[in-house]
């Protein structure tokens, strides 16, 4: 499989357009022993006006590289003990980004397991948590350029795009998950026919099934 890292100007557009946009498409990490990654299945979008996003206030060391160039990483530490991957959005100066939260394990299963021992498959990927231990995704790649093979870790071109999305559909729009502020807003998107979601809204999959 050859395999093309999408371009900053996939980023460019605002959280609310990249975050279903990038769904099908391959998140890959880099490893001396490999790549390992697969088809994204689920994220969330962050935006500039939303008083759940990390820069809805103002810029921090924290928050830092969520202001951009778009199409760079952005990782942060939740709970005291689990990592989360996004995807910055937006032209420089303007903080936004996508929440990666479920991939499917295409590529370099066996090197994930060995990070992430589990019994079963499902629990490997089918979280923001899980698949960023299962990739090895720390602090350590904050801020690195998404759109670069020879980075760390980099967004790819699936070239088998259509058809994944088609055997995966129907594209589920709702709410997100574990926020308290503007928690009704319908910002989560997932691929209903995968089995890596991380949680599932009945109520949204009725209307579109």
């Amino acid at each position: 499989m050859t395999l093309t890292p999408l371009p900053a100007s996939f980023c460019r557009p605002s959280a609310s357009e990249v975050a279903p946009a990038l769904l099908g498409q391959l998140l890959i990490r880099n490893t001396p022993n490999g790549i390992c990654g697969g088809p994204i299945v689920e994220t969330e979008a962050y935006l500039t006006d939303d008083p759940a996003c990390h820069g809805y206030r103002r810029q921090t060391p924290r928050n830092r590289v969520m202001y951009g160039p778009p199409g760079r990483a952005y990782v942060y530490f939740i709970y005291g003990n689990h990592w989360c991957f996004n995807t910055v959005c937006q032209p420089e100066g303007i903080a936004e980004a996508v929440l990666v939260r479920a991939i499917e394990p295409l590529l370099g299963k066996e090197l994930m397991l060995a990070a992430r021992p589990v019994a079963s498959e499902i629990q490997l990927t089918n979280g923001p948590a899980k698949f960023c231990e299962a990739l090895n995704i720390s602090r350590e790649l904050d801020g690195v350029d998404l759109c670069d093979p020879a980075s760390p870790i980099y967004i790819a071109r699936n070239p088998k795009l259509q058809l994944f999305l088609k055997d995966r559909a129907p594209l589920i729009t709702t709410t997100r998950i574990g926020i308290t502020k503007a928690a009704t807003l319908p910002l989560r998107f997932y691929l209903a026919g995968s089995s890596f979601v991380s949680r599932r809204s009945k109520e949204a999959e009725k209307q579109v099934i």
